[in-house]
């Protein structure tokens, strides 16, 4: 602790990424990456922005990117909120919308408690059931604000659309809003995305380029919901930085946004890749929970956590583990490439006799 550092800084206790290892050593299935690369058009649009007009300031309301956003969702672009990655969305989205007494479940992204923290809004954690499922009833309970993840994370268990629904239509009583953070939906093949969600002023999806879309290194993230939510996030924005998407970004994620074939084909894969390793892990004795992301969630037999992660970065792989009650004998483990899925497979065949 520093003198220097106000009461709310030293209050704060932030948010720790996966580890980012500098050499090529390791196989990486710690931080929900996308083992392809970006789609060919993705990289020819940054190429093409990489001109003179850096000198000058990007588009403020970033345009195009909201268009091709828009244009694929099937909303205008007045219903389409864009910022420096899924995170810093959801940062305007708890200073804008949230006061105080807000839910999420006990076992979820772990930067929802960091985001309470840094605004000073108080929650309440509503535990999952003992298979890590969600139940919407939970939620139906007065409350100043409500956000989860579909599928959640780091279980990848999903919650159907009617639930969803439901807790909105509880909210948009309350006149509160509900957030759905999306960042891996598109690996349940769209079937648990809110977005078309009825006409529902108090929903909000976030949504994430760093997965699916295969660009986690060029930071960008958007919102969906009424045009009343939007400018309350634009709000929140605009008194804290009108330019938070560079040139770059922005050519390169509207090309991502469009090119739906590309993208398409390799979340496919990552689906497939997804079964083949779960139907694996349980003949050999695994409890897998079932996931409709691009990770599974998985406890080892008979060994706990931290000593099965430890095994894995011996063999040259890493994994996630949160050291938290009721999780801390699970991993979470990124889909990769069917080359490194294997070696991961091997290596688990190896530690388990």
């Amino acid at each position: 602790m520093s003198s220097y550092w106000n009461q709310r800084t030293q209050k704060l206790s932030p948010y720790i990424p996966g580890e980012q290892p500098r050499d090529g050593e390791f196989i990486k299935l710690n931080t929900n990456e996308n083992p392809y690369p970006p789609s060919p058009k993705v990289i020819e649009a940054i190429k093409a922005a990489a001109a003179d007009t850096m000198r000058l300031y990007p588009d403020p309301v970033c345009g195009e990117l909201r268009e091709a956003i828009a244009g694929r969702y099937g909303v205008t672009p007045e219903q389409v909120f864009v910022g420096n990655g899924s995170d810093e969305v959801l940062a305007f989205a708890f200073g804008a919308f949230f006061d105080q007494d807000i839910l999420f479940p006990d076992i979820t992204y772990s930067f929802y408690p960091v985001y309470a923290g840094l605004w000073d809004i108080s929650f309440r954690s509503i535990p999952v059931s003992d298979d890590f499922s969600i139940n919407y009833k939970d939620y139906l309970i007065p409350n100043g604000g409500i956000i989860f993840p579909n599928p959640n994370a780091p279980t990848g268990r999903s919650l159907p659309l009617e639930d969803i629904f439901a807790i909105a239509s509880y909210q948009e009583k309350l006149g509160k809003v509900l957030i759905v953070d999306e960042a891996y939906a598109a690996f349940a093949a769209g079937r648990v995305s809110a977005v078309s969600s009825g006409g529902r002023h108090n929903l909000l999806t976030v949504h994430t380029l760093s997965k699916a879309f295969s660009l986690a290194g060029l930071r960008v993230g958007f919102a969906i919901g009424s045009e009343e939510l939007i400018e309350g996030l634009n709000r929140v924005k605009d008194s804290f930085n009108s330019y938070t998407l560079d040139r770059l970004a922005q050519a390169g994620a509207a090309a991502a946004i469009r090119d739906s074939d590309y993208y398409e084909g390799i979340t496919a894969k990552v689906i497939a890749t997804r079964e083949r390793v779960v139907a694996t892990l349980i003949a050999q004795g695994f409890t897998v929970i079932p996931s409709e992301a691009n990770f599974l969630f998985i406890q080892a037999p008979g060994k706990p956590g931290p000593e099965f992660l430890v095994a894995l970065r011996e063999r040259g792989i890493l994994v996630r583990h949160f050291n938290k009650p009721r999780i801390a004998d699970y991993l979470r483990v990124s889909i990769g490439t069917d080359e490194e899925m294997d070696a991961f497979l091997a290596a688990c065949g190896e530690i388990g006799k």
